[in-house]
């Protein structure tokens, strides 16, 4: 969700008021989603490497998740959204992990849509916390290592027990993954658009799926004659 700052910038405004925009076009895309019957949408809200910002703009931004979280938690319950939230919440205020908790569990017999919010999240890091887990079971002599597999790996993700990405739209004109769900995207299609986050709507995410649609999906394997 790129092209807050610039957007705010372009306006003569503070970064967070772009953050603040940014926060109602999630609102928009959650209920444009629905409204076309996707089933799953994750927002990469805060990556790992987002703690190298100025101090005053990350405040700023988790100032913004616990007033986002508080806020929209009854509407998203209400319309039916599963909240879930992938990353390492160890280095999160303590305050937020609890209403990720909260917010995870008071919304998890949802299902009209699956709302995953990464947060504090790095795909590197991901594969590398997998990656120790299975070495540990290797040592304690639980696990042979040619028993590996490529479920035990995903099941083992952040993201278990969630199908892999389908689509990866990024916006403001970035054309590079940036650290976000490696392995889940091997066969996903991406759309890159020059809008800025904070004027993300509708038509554009509409226009992203037209895109989609358009791709011949093969996996791999020789298209058919």
């Amino acid at each position: 969700m790129d092209g807050n700052g610039r957007w705010a910038s372009a306006r003569g405004l503070p970064r967070a008021a772009g953050h603040q925009a940014g926060a109602e076009a999630v609102r928009r895309t959650i209920r444009a989603c629905m409204e076309l019957g996707i089933e799953y949408l994750t927002i990469y809200a805060f990556s790992s490497e987002n703690w190298k910002r100025p101090v005053g703009e990350v405040d700023d931004l988790l100032g913004l998740m616990r007033f986002y979280i508080r806020k929209e938690l009854r509407d998203l319950t209400a319309r039916g959204v599963r909240l879930r939230f992938i990353g390492d919440p160890g280095r999160m205020p303590a305050d937020i992990v609890t209403l990720m908790d909260e917010a995870a569990a008071m919304t998890s017999s949802n299902a009209r849509l699956t709302l995953t919010v990464a947060l504090n999240y790095g795909a590197r890091d991901e594969i590398v916390r997998v990656t120790r887990n299975l070495a540990a079971a290797v040592a304690a002599g639980d696990l042979q290592p040619e028993a590996i597999t490529e479920d035990m790996v995903a099941d083992g993700l952040d993201t278990a027990g969630l199908p892999d990405p389908d689509l990866i739209l990024r916006t403001s004109g970035e054309q590079r993954l940036s650290n976000f769900l490696l392995w889940q995207s091997a066969y996903a299609e991406f759309v890159f658009t020059p809008v800025l986050w904070p004027d993300f709507g509708r038509a554009d995410l509409e226009e992203a799926i037209e895109e989609f649609h358009s791709r011949d999906r093969r996996y791999g394997a020789v298209a058919p004659a």
